[in-house]
């Protein structure tokens, strides 16, 4: 059986959703089965070994150029290639991230909206692909793409999965009409999905009432980590109490209230420090700037180090010089990933109360939780474990079990196999 994941590029940043569609694909080939990673918009970025296929389809360059301008519609195939080059899309790729999704309305209806959008000439050029590549069954990466759910079953009669990814808060931060017609859009090509598949029990219960999906069709897989490069337990040096963080730097992940946080703890004598590691993109770098400068009045940046985005190796490494790892999240999280890689590597995390961080933390034991509208409440989480050691060190041995237990790639990939055999089965029967 031959399946074809599609994943929808992220530009020139990290991207949970990226990561967690290789790291699946990659397991599935290890294992022997019949697996391609096909990109959508831009190459996908991944701090692991990329193995999705060079060309890329719908490329943002090309989908947003043929959205503003009917010529770009009738282009030559051959100004199409250059437009989809992975190396132009690559080096344009952090200047198109984070755009605001009013901005991007149009384009998002379009991509829905199939064969009667601006884009179905892109939709044209990625069922001959798909064609060429004779799938038994096909996964899209987010419910943005259910608009090409019934185009792709009619050309190639096989089954449609989607991965839930946490499309909610885009979705909701578009403005009308194109919300509106957006998730109209969306529950029309929902009915010409066979299945979903949800990181959390927590996103699947969200998407089903956020989006109308019938629960019956909606299945939850873990999500599962690489965890052969780990090594030992963290272990951070004697010294300071060293508080990480470890996400994009963007308001949405709340670097700010952890800095509040952190500067309540300093305000009480306490002797710690701050380590910041993550990807900032161009709204990033004046919101960053706008929380430095709060920290310089306080006197606090020579106890703050920010490394900015890192790498594979250089993650595993801020994770063990860290004492504890808190992402506190300004809206309700869907996965949650960088908690997953904290608590693989020995290291307790302190997370707000929603989203998808209580059921983790309950499946785990591998942290804890706080009154998400406090500072105040995070800071006391933060010294709780500070001042007790016992807890501190529990807490990373349980969540370190928990994940090489529950939460590996390869779990991932054997709970995500059995369900596409279940549908590939079914579309023969």
């Amino acid at each position: 059986m031959r399946i074809v994941h599609l994943a929808a590029g992220a530009g020139g940043m990290y991207c949970g959703a990226c990561m967690r569609d290789n790291r699946l694909t990659a397991t599935l080939m290890r294992r022997g089965h019949d697996v391609v990673l096909l990109p959508l918009y831009m190459p996908i970025r991944t701090d692991e070994s990329d193995v999705s296929t060079h060309r890329v389809y719908y490329g943002g360059l090309a989908v947003s150029l043929q959205q503003r301008f009917a010529f770009f519609r009738r282009a030559h195939q051959t100004l199409d290639r250059l437009l989809d080059s992975p190396i132009l899309l690559r080096a344009l790729g952090r200047l198109m991230t984070r755009i605001h999704p009013v901005g991007i309305g149009p384009l998002t209806v379009s991509v829905l909206a199939g064969e009667e959008g601006e884009l179905r000439k892109e939709l044209k050029k990625l069922i001959t692909a798909l064609e060429a590549l004779k799938p038994d069954l096909i996964a899209l990466p987010n419910l943005m793409f259910a608009g090409m759910a019934q185009s792709l079953k009619s050309a190639l009669n096989v089954p449609v999965l989607c991965t839930l990814a946490g499309e909610d808060a885009f979705l909701d931060a578009l403005p009308d009409p194109y919300r509106s017609r957006a998730f109209e859009l969306i529950h029309q090509g929902a009915t010409h999905i066979d299945g979903f598949i949800a990181p959390t029990r927590y996103y699947a219960s969200r998407a089903v009432e956020h989006f109308g999906l019938d629960p019956k069709q909606v299945h939850y897989v873990p999500m599962g980590i690489r965890i052969d490069d780990m090594g030992q337990p963290a272990d951070p040096p004697k010294g300071p109490f060293t508080i990480g963080y470890l996400a994009g730097v963007c308001p949405e992940k709340g670097l700010a209230g952890l800095c509040e946080a952190f500067k309540l703890l300093r305000n009480r004598q306490i002797n710690c420090r701050l380590k910041i590691a993550g990807y900032v993109g161009a709204v990033g770098r004046k919101y960053w700037a706008g929380i430095h400068r709060g920290l310089r009045k306080q006197n606090l940046t020579d106890a703050v180090d920010f490394l900015g985005e890192v790498n594979r190796e250089e993650k595993l490494g801020f994770l063990r010089s860290v004492h504890v790892l808190s992402v506190p999240t300004v809206h309700p999280e869907p996965k949650g990933f960088y908690i997953l890689e904290a608590m693989a590597c020995g290291v307790p995390v302190v997370q707000p109360r929603h989203g998808s961080f209580p059921e983790l933390i309950d499946a785990t034991g591998g942290g804890r939780l706080y009154d998400p509208s406090s500072p105040k409440a995070l800071a006391d989480a933060i010294a709780q474990l500070m001042e007790d050691e016992p807890l501190r060190r529990q807490l990373g041995e349980n969540g370190r079990e928990a994940i090489r237990t529950n939460f590996t790639d390869d779990i991932m990939a054997d709970e995500t196999w059995s369900l596409y055999q279940q549908y590939g089965r079914s579309s023969h029967d």
